[in-house]
């Protein structure tokens, strides 16, 4: 706990379930100034309990206010009233007052400087609001709930708290914690992937993880921010960076409302464009981020939204790698990963703009101006959709059929043949038996080293059950970013593909996937891995039409595909850190020659000098689902409460001004 050096003015006192002193608990001394309150100073193992969860501001008056620090709410007793304070918010407290850190249910009566003659004692008000509370507890975990008339969802909640927490509050499920074992050097760094941080999860979960001003960071002279949601009072709020930045270009996929408020918000020299969308239904929904450096561009692919719970409170991945301007002499060659960037940025329209880059001279800003990186350092490739009726030569550069063509042209291991699919996104289209076949016959290209195509790989769709989103960090405000109805999930032919949503090694069960992950396996070999905004439907992906000779997508997405590859030289380059840029390939080059570096998940036990792992959050091979699981669906009635005693449907905010 964060106290002063100032007198004792009074403490907190730990009680039960049932209003008594709790013994097994100490006290928590309070000074004046302020005080924080988490599972730094409570001595449980309670992951769920936040290590800043609250802290209490006493000031010389002697008043007291309590404010909540973490992602997690507190309930407050007070004058016999019960009041829930979420993120950020504040309440003045006094004496005798009850405080409930939730989830876990940690009770703390308030005991103020001479108040000490109170601490036995509770007014019969309070005594009443508890008994109600607890008794509503003990009903709501009894009940069991009828789902639209139809499926019986089963309160499970207690029982997997208990399950999952049952040894001394750490998770027991095959709870490896692979990820603490994710320190990657430099020289591999663009040739795997990072989990974004999520507040209130333990330090080991977030190894190795990125925010976003690990991202944008140091002199950036132009950054070029696509996305499709666009909060601009949290981005600018998040990284300040961005103010200084002279040239920004914001490519976004927000409806009028939201982008009327966005206009008065930004800072004037900033450029907003929505890209165009022929075909109705589509989306800008592609999530990336250029940034020009004096040294450099480093390429950003990434599957959050530009808002504060995608940043903070889900699970959601995000790939970067820094290139270095070309020789003047250009005698540096183009390479695929070139093409299909310059290929997709002319797609996007955006207007024109001069600027003036310090120490380097006017520009043009249009897509051919990032040709002038060198990008033949880069092991993944881009793996791009953009809407339009696709045919001829554009057929296979789009879509699930660009996806078919780079692994035609690969070749893997014999254990790939046959060898299963998992599809994991965070929303669901309209889809149909013919589509999942055409589909998974792009995901299954590829063949052996003896020529042997790999055939076609049974998949498995790893999506929340209900209970997964009820009990999530975020309650079933998680669910607001799951968003497919009804109709699409409970398609009787999809039953047999539904897969569990389960991450003890990444310390993510309870931070709801917003990434989206295609993949190919055999135990915990990867024969290539995909990190996407595209979710699994045909407006992401595109379906085939005519005969096959045109593939037809509505909207824009962008992914980079990982596969089984050689470090190449220059990986280790950095446009903010010199010392990185010298920063050699650890020995690796040499023997990259002749051997490939072979992808693996965190839990891939073995040699890693010779492996790349890949922080993939879930676990493989997935686990399906049982009877008594009932897939999300974000349009239906949830009458069982959340961590946050809320049903569902709730209004859920996404930006920090909602006034448009």
């Amino acid at each position: 706990m964060s106290i002063s050096n100032s007198p004792r003015v009074g403490f907190l006192q730990p009680l039960n379930k049932v209003g008594q002193e709790e013994s097994s608990i100490p006290k928590i001394l309070l000074s004046k100034g302020l005080n924080v309150v988490g599972r730094n100073c409570i001595p449980v193992t309670d992951k769920r309990l936040s290590r800043k969860h609250l802290s209490i501001n006493v000031a010389s008056d002697g008043s007291s206010e309590v404010s909540v620090e973490g992602t997690n709410p507190v309930v407050l007793r007070t004058k016999g009233e019960r009041k829930k304070l979420l993120s950020g918010e504040k309440w003045k407290i006094e004496d005798g007052d009850i405080i409930e850190l939730i989830p876990g249910h940690y009770f703390f009566k308030y005991v103020a400087s001479g108040g000490e003659k109170n601490e036995k004692l509770m007014s019969n008000k309070q005594k009443r609001c508890w008994d109600e509370e607890s008794s509503y507890s003990k009903d709501r975990v009894r009940n069991k709930k009828r789902i639209n008339g139809e499926s019986e969802l089963e309160p499970l909640a207690e029982q997997s708290k208990k399950k999952r927490f049952e040894n001394n509050g750490k998770e027991t499920d095959k709870s490896s914690e692979g990820i603490r074992q994710f320190n990657v050097p430099n020289s591999k760094l663009p040739s795997t992937f990072r989990l974004l941080r999520v507040q209130g999860l333990p330090a080991w979960a977030n190894t190795n993880t990125v925010s976003i001003n690990d991202v944008i960071q140091g002199n950036v002279i132009l950054a070029i921010l696509s996305n499709y949601m666009v909060d601009i009072d949290w981005l600018l709020s998040a990284c300040p960076l961005l103010k200084k930045v002279p040239n920004v270009l914001v490519i976004h996929g927000e409806s009028d409302g939201i982008l009327e408020y966005m206009k008065r918000k930004k800072p004037a020299s900033w450029i907003l464009h929505k890209p165009p969308l022929p075909i109705s239904f589509g989306t800008h929904h592609s999530k990336a981020m250029l940034l020009v450096y004096p040294q450099g561009v480093r390429v950003v692919v990434h599957t959050a939204n530009l808002i504060h719970v995608d940043w903070n409170n889900k699970s959601q991945g995000l790939w970067m790698q820094d290139f270095p301007w070309k020789d003047n002499n250009g005698a540096s060659k183009g390479c695929g990963f070139e093409s299909d960037l310059i290929d997709y940025l002319t797609m996007l329209k955006w207007p024109e703009f001069n600027v003036d880059l310090p120490a380097l001279g006017s520009y043009s800003i249009k897509p051919s101006f990032f040709k002038k990186f060198d990008y033949t350092s880069a092991v993944v490739r881009l793996i791009a959709s953009v809407p339009g009726y696709h045919s001829g030569s554009n057929l296979k550069k789009w879509g699930h059929m660009k996806l078919r063509t780079v692994l035609q042209e690969c070749t893997f291991s014999e254990e790939f043949q046959k060898s299963p699919l998992v599809y994991q996104f965070s929303s669901l289209g309209s889809l149909d038996e013919k589509w999942m076949l055409e589909f998974a016959s792009s995901m299954s290209a590829g063949v052996t080293r003896d020529k042997k195509p790999l055939g076609v790989g049974e998949p498995l769709i790893i999506w929340p059950t209900v209970e997964d989103v009820r009990n999530s960090l975020e309650g079933y405000a998680a669910g607001n970013a799951i968003p497919s109805p009804l109709k699409n999930v409970e398609k009787a032919f999809l039953k047999k593909y539904w897969a569990k949503w389960k991450a003890n090694h990444s310390g993510r069960c309870r931070a709801m996937p917003h990434i989206k992950t295609f993949t190919r396996y055999n135990g915990q070999n990867l024969a290539w891995f995909l990190l996407t905004s595209a979710n699994l439907s045909k407006a992401a992906w595109g379906a085939l039409q005519k005969g096959n000779s045109q593939l037809m997508i509505r909207s824009y997405e962008l992914g980079v595909l990982f596969l089984p590859s050689s470090i190449k030289p220059g990986c280790g380059f950095s446009c903010t850190d010199i010392a990185k840029s010298s920063d050699d390939n650890g020995g690796l080059q040499k023997s990259s020659e002749t051997k490939r570096m072979k992808l693996v998940t965190l839990n891939w036990q073995g040699d890693q000098t010779e492996v790349i792992q890949l922080p993939v959050p879930y676990e493989l091979p997935p686990k399906p689902y049982s009877r008594e699981d009932v897939p999300w669906s974000w349009d239906r009635h949830y009458a069982e409460k959340d961590v946050y005693g809320q049903v569902w449907p709730r209004q859920v905010k996404l930006y920090a001004c909602q006034d448009s």
